[in-house]
């Protein structure tokens, strides 16, 4: 029994047929499940350790170790800044610093319109064209404060 769309359950079908076992599509698996619900709930990570025979605490704790998988609802942008070495000395602390302060929030929370959400996250693995700004899928590199500003404004 699946909870994906009939779509998505192709694609779980799919995902299933290139792995030598279940436990092999975890990853694949919560990413697939995150596109289609947009965060991971704690049924959501349920089901899906369910598909993959594994214990849910245990893709629970796949679930929180990686940056990348969201455990409540997220604004519809995404604002993630790199925190590594090679991006906080380039600035992104400043960057963090300023989308707080102009957005109303703190990292880790969502502007109570449900517009953007702020997050730190580690290497986004762009070090030499820091500070890296992750927007949803897309990434910001190398720009001042103020042509991201622009970029956030246009939103």
């Amino acid at each position: 029994m699946s909870f994906f769309t009939e779509e998505n359950q192709k694609r779980a079908e799919n995902i299933f047929s290139q792995y030598p076992d279940k436990r092999s599509c975890a990853l694949p698996l919560l990413h697939l499940a995150q596109s289609q619900e947009g965060y991971l709930s704690n049924e959501t990570i349920e089901k899906v350790a369910e598909m993959c025979e594994i214990e849910p605490s245990e893709m629970m704790d796949t679930a929180s170790f990686y940056t990348m998988f969201f455990r409540k609802p997220m604004g519809k942008y995404r604002i993630q800044v790199c925190q590594t070495l090679s991006c906080s000395l380039a600035g992104a602390d400043k960057v963090v610093d300023h989308f707080a302060k102009k957005l109303k929030i703190q990292p880790g929370e969502t502007t109570k319109d449900g517009k953007f959400s702020l997050l730190k996250v580690e290497c986004l693995g762009s070090c030499g064209t820091g500070p890296v700004v992750q927007l949803n899928d897309d990434y910001i590199e190398g720009k001042t404060i103020e042509e991201l500003d622009r970029t956030i404004d246009d939103l």
